[in-house]
């Protein structure tokens, strides 16, 4: 839809549209109060259940974990365990009381947003949706968030604290706090407390009303002329709703720096204990005023640089020349110059959400696990284990996403791509249109790590098979040393290195598995494999525990090499090829 042009147009388009505007609302509204009791009751029932009865669980193994973990020294151990007592009596409080407005907020938020988001460009039968539409969705999702929280606190906590347990001290050392810096350490955590959370309180206190007006001034800027969010039509509902809980926004952002500032403030005996300094915690009490007032003037868009003095606070930079000072903290030298996109093939720039991704890695588990099902390389009864959570050290279950995470490496190492190429062969993940959440860091550098890594190796079609098998089965030893694939690295040094690039991906899946939605679509995957392979030959894929079907060898490398070859067909000739059916995908020459 084509903005209107000239003041008098812009300006009758909106009149007409704030009684449309103000009855969606007011619609939104009612249905927000009417669900908002019981999604609260629900959610805060639920989740407080699941609290309350895995408290003593929770209680018991934590500190068996703490206190068995080889990487802990044993004075480090003689402080957790009393903080530990304090983050455990405490959690029930906290957990409740978040249930509390976290029910109330998505009951009444989210049919508000969905009757705003009925009446969207290509949405029919609009005044049906803008009743319906938060109704009885809002009550599936306030289950779906008790089921993945019980998830989290089920599955991902006892698989974080197994590894806690599990794993061995690194270089044969482990982790000790030093007593003698300790006592320095909490004077320099207190009086940082004391200076900083006063003081920029005070900061976010005074900015407030310039990001208040500064914000209404641009969303409204926006609305007039049709720009920014309101170009769109299916985006005019939210970005009108902006302009009316824009000041929750900034409440918002002045409690988050006051809550921010807590630990802004007690990171000084952080820095005491580190560089082994109570000088160093006072540097940076005073320090850290001058990085929040520089951040929060680049996020509001004002005048750069701050009237706070900015100490160095580590040594290493203290030794460094005043000319080679360390770079601003809201300005870092990694993000001075862009990437470049040499050797790169050009694809279409598009933002992308973890959610997406997410949804992206799960339909490739699928194709994956119904190709390797039907070619014999796991069986049935694997999918059945998985699905039932008696996955033997998460064979299949990590195995599988680890397997077409390596697959999406692979393909994008061969296709000189600068970041991450998804399944369509056109959409790819760079650091420019990568997600912005700090959580999918931790996933999106290591994999680049490693893609480089496998492009460097120039993997044979052999080596390929290898790393692919390593991948899949690397969590059940036994099967991996029968399994289908010939032909082990001749050198110690190059299968050692396969090894430890296998071992790596499928730890980074395993942290990827404990994302709060994860299991739930697993298990909706393997529901959805089992239930597509019993359709097919139920005789063919009956699967006795073995993988006793007929085995094929270089399926990794052949599915490749079938994939690039589709790839080029398509841009050769898109228009012919744009509507090949994803079964395609999954024939097996």
């Amino acid at each position: 839809m084509e903005p209107p042009t000239g003041i008098w147009a812009s300006l009758w388009q909106f009149i007409c549209f704030l009684p449309f505007f103000i009855g969606l609302l007011l619609l939104g509204t009612i249905k927000g109060i009417l669900f908002c009791p019981l999604v609260c009751i629900i959610m805060t029932v639920g989740n407080s259940a699941v609290i309350l009865g895995l408290w003593p669980a929770h209680f018991f193994w934590t500190y068996y974990c703490v206190l068995s973990a080889k990487q802990v020294g044993p004075v480090l151990k003689l402080v957790l365990c009393p903080l530990i007592f304090v983050v455990l009596c405490i959690w029930p409080l906290v957990g409740i009381v978040s249930s509390v407005i976290g029910g109330v907020a998505y009951g009444f938020l989210s049919p508000v947003f969905a009757t705003f988001d009925a009446v969207g460009e290509g949405k029919e039968n609009e005044f049906y949706h803008s009743i319906y539409d938060g109704t009885w969705s809002t009550i599936q999702g306030c289950f779906t968030v008790v089921r993945d929280f019980t998830d989290v606190c089920f599955h991902s906590y006892f698989s974080i604290m197994d590894d806690l347990r599990d794993c061995g001290p690194p270089d044969a050392k482990y982790y000790e706090i030093r007593i003698l810096h300790l006592p320095g350490a909490i004077v320099a955590g207190v009086l940082g407390l004391l200076v900083d959370v006063p003081v920029i309180s005070l900061l976010a206190f005074f900015k407030g009303p310039y990001m208040l007006f500064k914000g209404w001034k641009r969303l409204l800027h926006d609305m007039i002329g049709r720009e920014g969010p309101f170009l769109e039509t299916i985006c005019v509902p939210f970005a009108g709703l902006a302009i009316i809980l824009w000041p929750l926004a900034v409440i918002g952002a002045i409690l988050g720096s006051m809550v921010f500032s807590v630990f802004l403030g007690a990171y000084a005996g952080v820095v005491a204990y580190q560089e082994s300094s109570f000088l160093m915690g006072l540097h940076y009490i005073v320090a850290a005023l001058a990085i929040y007032d520089e951040y929060s003037n680049d996020v509001l868009d004002m005048p750069e640089g701050t009237c706070f003095p900015r100490p160095s606070f580590r040594k290493a930079d203290a030794s460094l020349q005043p000319q080679s000072r360390a770079p601003s903290f809201s300005r870092p030298n990694s993000f001075q110059k862009m990437p470049s996109q040499n050797g790169s093939v050009k694809r279409p720039m598009v933002d992308l959400k973890p959610i997406e991704l997410l949804d992206n890695l799960f339909k490739e588990c699928h194709r994956h696990g119904e190709r390797l099902v039907s070619e014999g390389i796991i069986s049935v009864k694997d999918i059945e284990d998985a699905k039932s959570g008696k996955d033997n050290h998460g064979g299949i279950s990590i195995g599988l996403p680890s397997y077409s995470i390596l697959l999406m490496l692979i393909q994008s190492a061969k296709a000189n791509s600068t970041g991450l190429l998804l399944s369509d062969n056109v959409t790819e993940i760079t650091s420019t249109n990568r997600p912005k959440d700090t959580f999918f860091d931790w996933f999106f550098n290591p994999l680049l790590i490693m893609k480089e890594q496998i492009k460097a190796e120039n993997l044979s079609p052999v080596l390929e098979d290898y790393l692919g098998k390593l991948v899949l089965l690397g969590g059940d030893p036994e099967r991996l040393r029968s399994s289908w694939i010939v032909n082990t690295p001749e050198y110690e040094v190059k299968r050692a290195e396969l090894e430890a690039l296998a071992r790596r991906l499928r730890g980074i899946t395993k942290s990827i598995s404990r994302y709060p939605t994860f299991r739930r679509r697993f298990e909706t995957l393997t529901k959805s494999i089992l239930e597509n392979m019993a359709k097919k030959s139920p005789a063919e894929h009956s699967g006795d525990g073995t993988g006793s079907a007929p085995r094929k060898r270089g399926s990794l490398v052949r599915f490749l090499s079938e994939k690039s070859s589709r790839r080029k067909r398509s841009d050769s000739n898109s228009d012919s090829e744009s509507h090949i059916p994803v079964d395609k995908d999954l024939e097996i020459q």
